[in-house]
């Protein structure tokens, strides 16, 4: 898999020597969080993360800058469904040493063609939290629309948490939302 690369940030393949920035990373950004997210905060965690990435129906990545090479944050294309719909499901989180740059959703513009264009899918969805703004707008920018609500749909912290339901779709070839 080659290089996604954009103007200012680029995307590879998340790897087990990512641990060290990652963890410390994820540590300095729980109260970004708010626990709307997660992103693996200890050594286990991130390893059982990073084995979750088997690069055909989960693949990780994360985010670098393109000046630095320092880490920016993390996306992640899953495979809901396969045949005969190709549905994806993405998730993401940024880093509070780089939030409110604009980096995520660079990133998740790279990942959403990288979904449509390599794999192949025919839509695209990301659940988010209701009071979670700023992943709203990393999905609009990205051409997501909403598409509906989802009482309890992804357990946080132990908890249950209902979820706004966000896709964007292919048709013919060609990127659009619904």
């Amino acid at each position: 898999m080659s290089l996604l690369v954009g103007p200012r940030v680029f995307l590879r393949p998340v790897t087990a020597g990512d641990r060290d920035e990652f963890v410390a990373l994820a540590r300095e950004s729980v109260r970004l969080y708010r626990g709307l997210i997660f992103a693996p905060s200890t050594p286990a965690e991130f390893g059982e993360y990073v084995a979750r990435f088997d690069g055909v129906n989960a693949i990780g990545f994360v985010v670098l800058l393109n000046t630095t090479r320092r880490l920016a944050g993390f996306v992640n294309v899953s495979r809901a469904v396969q045949a005969p719909d190709r549905i994806g499901v993405l998730g993401y989180g940024g880093f509070t040493a780089t939030a409110g740059h604009g980096y995520l959703a660079e990133a998740v513009q790279l990942a959403v063609r990288y979904a449509f264009d390599e794999l192949e899918m025919d839509r695209l969805e990301a659940d988010i939290q209701p009071e979670n703004t700023a992943s709203r707008r990393v999905v609009e920018q990205a051409g997501f629309r909403p598409a509906g609500t989802a009482p309890k749909a992804i357990c946080i912290a132990g908890e249950w948490r209902d979820h706004e339901r966000w896709m964007v779709t292919t048709k013919s070839g060609r990127r659009e939302s619904v």
